[in-house]
């Protein structure tokens, strides 16, 4: 078994215009000063990382690590949800989405698209000259609109939705493969991959590709209901990102799962700071030390009601305390009899 790497943090929801969140060396400073020991770097501001220039050379490469590594802290991996996001949207969220891409594609659907492959491609080769393994992502949605059958679905709709992600997503993961980096799609609601099922259709259409692999994240599953310990019993082999995350879901007689329409301090389901939230983490680290899951533990901070720099700080120790440190050896060594094959034939009766 290996012990779990951490604490990191994902720095996607502390990026800002002011110090020290607007720039990768004084972010990192801070980070570090928390007791984190890496950041899991988001790939869509130029301040923190040029990802086409990261991809296209080593030299900046180092550059961006070498600034990591000033402060302490390492690189876990790259993220390219909002890129991600772009391969594959159903025209009902054209106009949400274009926010996520730059002026020069924007309100063109094609471009906008072949700059999100090719910005997901990127983070392939950037991966691979910062010397990480894995990279996460999120794999858009052409399905969600129908995610609830009624109106009743076409016949073959389905199908014929999976059959286009997978054609899509196809020759980035060869590009993964090239780089021998793992993809891993977060399971997020507003995807097509959205729970256990869906990412089983999905990897049945890519024909079981090595590198389209899973990022976990239990706060996605408390507010879908979706057993988030099985889970991992199920896909551990595929899992190879850790978020580490809290939520809670607290159903009323005027409100479930689909949280009428309310806003995140309202509904029934919401994320939260680490610890005040119901996931079990401690059977979380228990099954992923178990399976001998070797990523990082990993913040995403995400909070309706505490601050941000108070969830990170309380977040680094609640990681640094959930991490199980492996043992070497068996709690039971000091009882053991010692045996040879004669010995073993020998108590057998054989």
């Amino acid at each position: 078994m290996t012990t779990i790497k951490g604490p990191a943090i994902f720095l996607a929801q502390f990026i800002g215009d002011t110090a020290p969140f607007n720039s990768l060396e004084s972010i990192c400073k801070w980070a570090a000063g928390l007791g984190y020991k890496g950041v899991q770097l988001p790939t869509n501001d130029a301040r923190f990382i040029d990802l086409q220039k990261a991809a296209e050379s080593k030299t900046y490469a180092d550059e961006i690590k070498g600034i990591v590594n000033a402060a302490g802290l390492e690189i876990t991996e790259l993220s390219t949800h909002l890129q991600g996001q772009l391969v594959a949207v159903n025209p009902a969220y054209d106009s949400l989405f274009d926010a996520f891409a730059p002026e020069a594609v924007r309100n063109n659907p094609v471009e906008r698209q072949k700059w999100a492959v090719q910005q997901v491609k990127y983070a392939a080769q950037a991966s691979k000259n910062l010397g990480l393994n894995a990279s996460v992502t999120f794999s858009g949605a052409l399905l969600w609109p129908m995610v609830y059958p009624w109106p009743q679905r076409p016949a073959g709709i389905v199908d014929t939705g999976f059959d286009e992600l997978a054609k899509r997503w196809k020759p980035i993961l060869d590009v993964y493969e090239d780089n021998g980096i793992d993809l891993c799609y977060e399971i997020h609601p507003g995807e097509d991959l959205h729970d256990g099922i869906t990412y089983e259709m999905f990897l049945e259409k890519v024909n079981n590709h090595k590198r389209a692999n899973l990022l976990y994240d239990p706060s996605h599953f408390v507010l879908q209901c979706l057993d988030y310990l099985e889970y991992i019993d199920i896909y551990h082999e595929r899992i190879k990102m850790f978020h580490v995350k809290d939520a809670e879901f607290n159903p009323t007689g005027r409100q479930g799962v689909y949280g009428g329409y309310q806003n995140w301090v309202d509904r029934a389901g919401r994320f939260r700071s680490l610890g005040d939230g119901q996931v079990d983490f401690k059977g979380i680290f228990s099954k992923l030390t178990q399976y001998d899951y070797k990523g990082w533990a990993v913040l995403e901070w995400e909070c309706a009601l505490k601050h941000p720099e108070d969830g990170a700080r309380e977040g680094a120790t609640f990681i640094k305390d959930h991490i199980i440190r492996v043992t070497e050896r068996a709690f039971d060594d000091f009882a053991a009899s010692g045996s040879d094959e004669a010995f073993n034939r020998k108590t057998l009766g054989i």
